[in-house]
């Protein structure tokens, strides 16, 4: 491994240590599990896979696709949602003794914490997994981190000039920047609760109550700012994902990423195989193309993520996560803080 990789990868498993609260183990965590023919076979008898997801709805497709070429016998189901709408799903389908997902993952980093306790998850390790940090793993295998990304503020360089663009999150209480952000609502998004958890912890509550007086477009979804922005609707984003911006840009909207200089939300995604998935073959056949190097290196160059796999290349344009000053969270007091940080954002937001 090239030293520079090394050295971030060790940056990040640091990072990860963090923002991950890993369950201490009751007893060995199972050993990875391979791809075998008779996990394909079984796999195509079953034919179908759920996969209940939080990415861009256009990246979740392309991994479907992308799974779908290497096992055409296969057909995934796609549902994306928001982080905190699909915690509601879930909760209410197995209040009803309805099981419809095999695959799920979550970018609040409390969900797989809940999930486990409930006894929802499969104690399953895809082979790939085994690739990350110990840090980034369930110490008893029941779910790992699938991928990375950062909530990051940006701007539409049509309509702000570099010069004066904020760089900080206490340049948007600037009163010119009124009627021109853009935001997520952490009642729809794990990204966006994971960074209002982080950032009210940095910034205080009294910094939400004086945003809430600029006059912010509120929008539900961490994908739907940048979106707004590289469309002009708004100048400036306040919040949003990374990877989003990162893809737009990279089409060629007029979008500028900005990592404040008060730290950005580290965000991590954690998978999981359900216990009672309806198609338990397909589902951990699904779970390990996507801790695959082919599924994570598709990742990080079609979706823009950022993986913990050190066999995974990182584009050479993107500012590594050693190079940014992040905020991180740790999962159990954000799961106690849940409902306190939708209340008080209600509070400022009216939303």
């Amino acid at each position: 491994m090239p030293a520079a990789l090394a050295d971030m990868s060790r940056r990040v498993s640091a990072l990860v240590a963090l923002s991950v609260a890993l369950a201490a183990a009751a007893g060995a965590a199972p050993a990875p599990s391979p791809v075998t023919p008779e996990l394909i076979a079984a796999a195509e008898k079953e034919g179908k896979v759920v996969f209940y997801n939080v990415l861009d709805l256009e990246v979740a497709e392309g991994v479907g696709r992308a799974f779908e070429a290497k096992y055409p016998g296969i057909k995934p189901q796609i549902e994306r949602s928001g982080s905190e709408r699909m915690l509601q799903r879930v909760a209410q389908e197995y209040a009803s003794n309805i099981h419809l997902v095999g695959v799920i993952e979550s970018v609040d980093i409390a969900h797989p914490l809940y999930w486990k306790r409930q006894g929802w998850l499969s104690a399953y390790v895809p082979e790939g997994a085994a690739r990350l940090p110990a840090e980034a793993r369930d110490a008893d295998g029941f779910y790992a981190v699938d991928r990375a990304t950062l909530c990051i503020m940006a701007y539409n360089t049509r309509q702000v000039a570099p010069d004066q663009a904020p760089k900080s999150y206490l340049d948007l209480l600037d009163p010119k920047w009124q009627g021109k952000i853009v935001k997520a609502s952490p009642a729809y998004s794990g990204n966006i609760l994971t960074a209002t958890f982080d950032l009210s912890r940095a910034l205080g509550w009294d910094y939400f109550q004086k945003l809430g007086r600029q006059r912010v477009m509120q929008v539900q979804s961490a994908t739907e700012p940048p979106k707004k922005v590289a469309l002009g609707e708004r100048p400036i984003m306040f919040d949003g994902s990374e990877y989003v911006a990162l893809r737009a840009k990279a089409r060629g909207a007029p979008l500028a990423v900005v990592y404040p200089s008060e730290g950005t939300p580290l965000i991590v995604g954690s998978a999981a195989v359900m216990k009672d998935a309806p198609h338990p073959n397909a589902a951990r056949l699904f779970i390990n193309f996507l801790f695959s190097r082919e599924g994570q290196q598709f990742l990080v160059d079609t979706g823009q993520q950022r993986s913990l796999n050190p066999d995974v290349e990182e584009p050479a344009d993107r500012v590594p996560l050693s190079k940014i000053k992040v905020l991180t969270t740790d999962p159990e007091e954000q799961e106690k803080a849940m409902e306190e940080v939708k209340r008080k954002y209600a509070e400022y937001f009216g939303t």
